[in-house]
This record gives C-alpha cells, structure tokens and sequence, in this order.
C-alpha cells in the first residue's frame, strides 16, 4: 500500500521522526497536562447540518473534573458539528508536521462527547508522531435531529470530503488521512469506514467529488454491533442501541475497507470482545490488513490517561502500526 506525497512540504522530516523514535520518544506517554480547548475550530457545513434546519438548541460544554488542572469535558446539546485542528509543535524553526491526518472520533455514548480523554489527549499524542489531528464534535442523534441514526456519519462522511477539498490549504495529505475513534467513536469510525459511500446526505459546496473513505481506520474498543453490548448499556443509552442496530460494522465489512487497527480487553464491562473478534475475523475474510490486540484488563474507557498495566503500550503499538503502513513517514510509503 502506498501514500502519496504530493501537495506536502517534506523538507527533514524523516530524519527528524527517526531521532524521536530513537529516543523512544513516540512510545506511550505520561497522562498529559490539561489542553485548553482553543485553536482553530472548522464548522463542517456552512448553514444548517441536513436534518437540523430550524431545531433550536443552545450548545452545552459540561466540565466533570474536579481537579482543575486535569480536564474532564462533554459536549451536548451539538447543533453546529465541526473539526477543532491540533498541530505538530515546531522544531527548530521548523515544523515537524509530516502530513499525516487523523480525525479523533471521541466516545460518549452517542450521548455525549467525551472532548479530553478520548479527544484533546489523542490529539497530543498523535501530534507527536508528527500527525496533524482534527478533532471531531459530531450530532448526537437523540437531540431532536430528523433521521436520528444518520447524523453522526452525516458529520464524519463530510468531514473527511472537507479535509480531502482543503487538503493544500492545511498542509496535509489527502491520501494519508485516516480515522480513530473510541467507543461509540469507535462506531462511528467504523460506520465511515463502511458506508463512505453510502449517500445519507446531498453532496454539495465543492466537495462533493472527493472521497469520505479513511485510508486508515484505528478503533478502540469499539461498539461493533447490538450483540456485543451489556444489557445495562443496551438499558441506560437507547439512542446508541438504535444507531448501532442500523450500523452493525461486521455485517459492512467488505475488501474495500481501509486497513485497521483493533484494540480492546477481554474485561470491559460495557463492550464484549467477541465484537473484537468478530470484526477481525470479518476483516481476514475479506482480505483487509488488519491487526487486533486484546488484552486481559484494563475496563472500558481508559483513554491514554487511565490506561493501566500492560493495555498502557496501546499507544506505542499503534504508533509502530502506523509507521508500518507508511502512515508516518515522509516520503513514499512502502
């Protein structure tokens, strides 16, 4: 597999990446400090998100921490969808950005969306690997929108096509974008990676001849399908239950989804691994490269902050994965 260079500034780039990983500097990090929740933030369409015309809703950021300098952050309440854009440090005088993309799907539920660990942390850590992260504040579909189940993709289907039209514009790639997602992120991820051509909205302002296919997909314990949820959470969150039902990824696997990375533990007390196991299984089937780790423990929504034990190297495991795709590297991949 290959990822073009075209349209990205190269210059020492490799060598610079090569150093850090020497150093073992893009192994898994400490818990990281708070991140303020500024930059850049790109509104994904530029009225009304289809479905929403005329719904009124007063957009609600929810802090849960009570340690100050650690942040804990939701959002609700989500009428305007958007990117929030994290980039690689500068070095030097010089960026160390190697045009690498990844939009970070944080997990909620499909309740809410978890801005800190499963996003803004991401988003350090990915950064860097030299990768450029655009964190996604997606719909949530029981918050009053028409064709509730559809939202969420809606968002990711259009935030990959906007990032693909803006590629030059941002300095990234637009063969190397891919997508991470965590829980129901990790759904919604998975959705995208099946159904980037499902048309669940009307193409339009400029984009609607780039692709919404990630060209990789990296899913932490994610929800694969109704069956691998617990009865609580099938229970407590009905509106995840109803999306999850009409998206089950295992049954929109086919060989034209993008290779991926799967990591989940074999005790999480919301997700099953079987669900694991069975997209891998599905995955091998239809010839998609594909790696799977599950580990014994480590719960369910750890993040990198609360990743305990032997689960804590996910992040440098994918790292390495990443590198091994050619994600990470400058030039051509292999």
């Amino acid at each position: 597999m290959r990822f073009s260079n075209r349209r990205v500034l190269r210059a020492a780039v490799g060598s610079f990446l090569a150093l850090l990983a020497s150093h073992g500097l893009a192994a898994a990090p400490a818990p990281p400090a708070a991140v303020p929740l500024v930059g850049e933030e790109i509104l994904l369409w530029p009225g009304d998100a289809p479905g929403s015309e005329g719904l009124s809703l007063q957009e609600r950021l929810t802090e849960r921490s009570e340690d100050p300098a650690l942040h804990d952050r939701i959002f609700t309440r989500i009428l305007r969808p958007s990117l929030r854009v994290y980039r690689p440090a500068v070095a030097n005088g010089a960026a160390v950005a190697n045009g690498a993309a990844v939009v970070v799907a944080p997990g909620g539920a499909y309740q809410r969306v978890v801005m800190d660990k499963e996003g803004l942390d991401i988003a350090q850590w990915l950064n860097g690997l030299g990768v450029t992260v655009f964190v996604l504040k997606y719909r949530l579909p029981g918050e009053g929108h028409r064709a509730p189940v559809h939202v969420p993709l809606q968002d990711a289907q259009r935030a990959l096509r906007l990032l693909r039209h803006r590629a030059e514009l941002l300095g990234i790639d637009p063969q190397r974008i891919g997508i991470l997602g965590f829980s129901a992120g990790g759904h919604l991820a998975g959705s995208l990676a099946a159904h980037h051509d499902a048309t669940v909205y009307p193409p339009a302002h400029g984009e609607s001849i780039e692709s919404a296919r990630p060209d990789f997909v990296i899913l932490i314990y994610p929800v694969v399908a109704e069956d691998f949820l617990s009865p609580q959470v099938l229970e407590t969150y009905p509106g995840l239950r109803q999306v999850v039902s009409q998206y089950p990824l295992d049954a929109g696997v086919s060989k034209d989804w993008p290779p991926t990375f799967l990591l989940q533990t074999a005790d999480d007390p919301a997700v099953k691994a079987a669900g694991a196991l069975r997209l891998y299984q599905s995955l091998q089937t239809a010839g998609v490269p594909s790696e799977l780790h599950v580990f014994q423990t480590g719960g369910h929504g750890f993040g990198i902050r609360n990743a305990k034990g032997p689960v804590a190297r996910w992040s440098e495991l994918c790292g390495e994965w990443l590198r091994g795709l050619g994600v990470l590297a400058a030039g051509e991949g292999p």
